[in-house]
């Protein structure tokens, strides 16, 4: 996969971020690293091998569950960037 600039700010508004410039050249080098280093892994023969499921074969330790100070709506909302009555306001980011 080549990246183009076009990627570069499909991704950046995707993210919501703005790349300009020698930033912008930074970062296309930064994704063109990570793609040959995906593609590098890719040569790796892994016939046989079986899928790593857990990190460590030590058992895993849960904490039990307590119940803590809860926040009341008002205070939820308190210090919300945008909100509507009883609701946060959030930008829509998916098209229908």
């Amino acid at each position: 996969m080549e990246i183009t600039d076009k990627t570069i700010d499909k991704l950046a508004d995707l993210a919501r971020l703005n790349f300009e410039g020698e930033r912008k050249a930074e970062i296309k080098q930064d994704l063109e690293r990570m793609l040959n280093f995906v593609d590098k892994l890719n040569e790796l023969n892994t016939d046989g091998l079986e899928p790593l499921v857990y990190m460590t074969n030590e058992p895993l330790v849960l904490r039990k569950d307590e119940i803590g100070e809860e926040l009341t709506q008002a205070q939820a909302l308190k210090n919300a960037p945008s909100k509507d009555s009883d609701y946060f306001k959030v930008p829509k980011v998916l098209d229908k």
